[in-house]
């Protein structure tokens, strides 16, 4: 990509209505707009990093046996008020709207419901089981206020998956293996240190669910950890016996504020009961289908990794979720440079490489400010200077460290 062909430009100023700094680094980069509140648009750079960090969700919910559909964001109200979950007394965050004949609809907000009743027509026997479908769809939830950025907002994207169990050892087998799942998830989009495995409150479903908890002073929760297991507990379910259960000791714990990034939890029968979700066993009993909920925001995930990996200039993406892995500056109108910058942009687009190229009639400082704003994760050079010494000059933009490197050395990146 050329940057003087990119779509959207930078902004020097932050938005006067973001207090969130993933809010005012995206926009100021271009990488998301805001609509309005709690609404935001991805465009072309912002969408690429969306894209990569659901590409990583995605590989690792394929390699534990996930399938994946997409359903409907409309929403049949029979159906929730079968689980008890379409009044707004239960749940106060639906959007609603009606048809034309003034039969209502929901917006979805979460899909237990509808995939529980689409598993009826799939699941009837136990060779069906054990079943694991997700989708990355579109959820709107009426936020009393939204805020954080991308992190809390009215209308976004989540991955959200379902499993489907014969028995308690079959479901807690898989609970496990996505735990496992979700901690590569964030290692590989750069949060791996930071991210603990949080105990919190199971609400109805169960006695504990699991959160997974990114430490953070932009949190809003509050968090126990302890480091030598690496695992946490929520505030909410900081109590004696909690920790007794769980083998842990105060004096183990450091507090914490952190960012949830993801969430696991137990659903039991809850829904296949409701919803009439059974399967006929090996004697020919008919059986409730033992099902698990997993959740995980990949705009959430984006927002918490520029709260988390940024500096007072801007951005630091890792690679993993980058843009583009070099960022290319032409510094000089020189034809000689031109001609130089040029060719070396399409020896690394030849081989595969990742590049944004800012080939701009702009002045040296404008050009390493936006550089350091959009926080790709090489900077590379060249101008006269670098031309005389048959080089290209090479900043890595998370350790600032730069050197002279040939367009061989480049490529081997």
């Amino acid at each position: 990509m050329h940057q003087s062909q990119l779509f959207t430009k930078t902004r020097r100023e932050d938005p006067s209505d973001e207090t969130s700094k993933n809010a005012k680094l995206l926009i100021r980069g271009g990488f998301v707009h805001k609509e309005m509140a709690g609404v935001y648009d991805y465009l072309p750079l912002g969408l690429r990093v969306f894209n990569k960090i659901v590409g990583i969700i995605r590989e690792e919910m394929n390699a534990i046996g996930g399938q994946e559909v997409v359903l409907s964001t409309l929403q049949d109200p029979e159906l929730w008020k079968k689980s008890g979950r379409w009044s707004d007394e239960a749940v106060d965050n639906w959007f609603k709207t009606k048809l034309k004949n003034d039969a209502e609809l929901g917006l979805g907000f979460t899909h237990e419901e509808p995939l529980t009743n689409l598993a009826r027509s799939h699941i009837v026997s136990y060779k069906d089981l054990p079943r694991y479908v997700y989708q990355f769809q579109t959820k709107f939830r009426n936020e009393l206020r939204a805020k954080s950025g991308i992190m809390r907002t009215r209308e976004f994207v989540m991955k959200d998956m379902y499993s489907f169990s014969r028995s308690e050892e079959e479901f807690r087998q898989f609970y496990e293996e996505c735990a496992v799942a979700y901690m590569n998830i964030f290692k590989r989009v750069g949060l791996g240190g930071i991210t603990y495995r949080t105990f919190a409150s199971g609400g109805s479903f169960s006695k504990f669910s699991d959160e997974f908890q990114t430490v953070s002073e932009a949190g809003e929760d509050h968090i126990y950890i302890d480091d030598k297991k690496r695992i946490a507990v929520n505030k909410e379910v900081y109590k004696d016996e909690v920790l007794k259960d769980l083998g842990i000791k105060k004096n183990d714990l450091r507090e914490a504020k952190a960012i949830e990034v993801g969430n696991i939890f137990p659903l039991g029968t809850r829904f296949s009961e409701a919803l009439g979700l059974t399967y006929k066993d090996e004697n020919g009993k008919q059986m409730p289908v033992i099902m698990g909920s997993y959740g995980i925001g990949p705009g959430r995930l984006m927002g918490t990794v520029v709260e988390i990996l940024s500096d007072e200039k801007g951005i630091i993406w890792p690679e993993s979720i980058a843009p583009y892995k070099i960022h290319l500056l032409s510094l000089g109108t020189e034809k000689k440079v031109i001609s130089a910058a040029d060719g070396l942009y399409k020896t690394l687009t030849k081989a595969g490489v990742e590049v944004l190229y800012d080939d701009r009639d702009l002045r040296a400082g404008e050009k390493f400010a936006d550089a350091d704003l959009l926080g790709i994760p090489y900077r590379a050079v060249v101008s006269t200077k670098t031309i005389a010494e048959d080089k290209i000059e090479l900043t890595e933009r998370k350790t600032g460290h730069t050197s002279k490197v040939t367009a061989k050395e480049l490529l081997s990146l």
